[in-house]
């Protein structure tokens, strides 16, 4: 059995850095030179998926819901915190697209 490895820890930044970070953040995005990285083109969004590793933190809390909507979630078989999740997703989205 292997040892876990040590996970690198960054130290915290010197004064000197922060005052190096400071002066980036304040530049304006005219005066910031982006020639050395390609525009994205439509082709690029045309074929860009979503983060598959990414999975939006849970949070547990209580709700209060009516019993026929429980009902016909879980009458549609396991899963319906899942499908619940999702129905709300879908809503949300649809309320921050519109």
């Amino acid at each position: 059995m292997k040892k876990p490895g040590k996970k690198h820890v960054h130290s915290p930044l010197t004064a000197k850095e922060r005052k190096q970070v400071a002066k980036l953040a304040a530049l304006p995005d005219s005066k910031i030179d982006y020639s050395d990285i390609p525009p994205l083109t439509e082709k690029f969004w045309k074929n860009a998926v979503r983060n598959p590793f990414y999975r939006p933190v849970k949070q547990q809390l209580t709700v209060r819901l009516d019993a026929d909507v429980v009902a016909w979630l879980r009458e549609q078989g396991k899963g319906y915190q899942t499908r619940m999740n999702a129905l709300l997703r879908e809503a949300m989205l649809e309320d921050v697209a519109g």
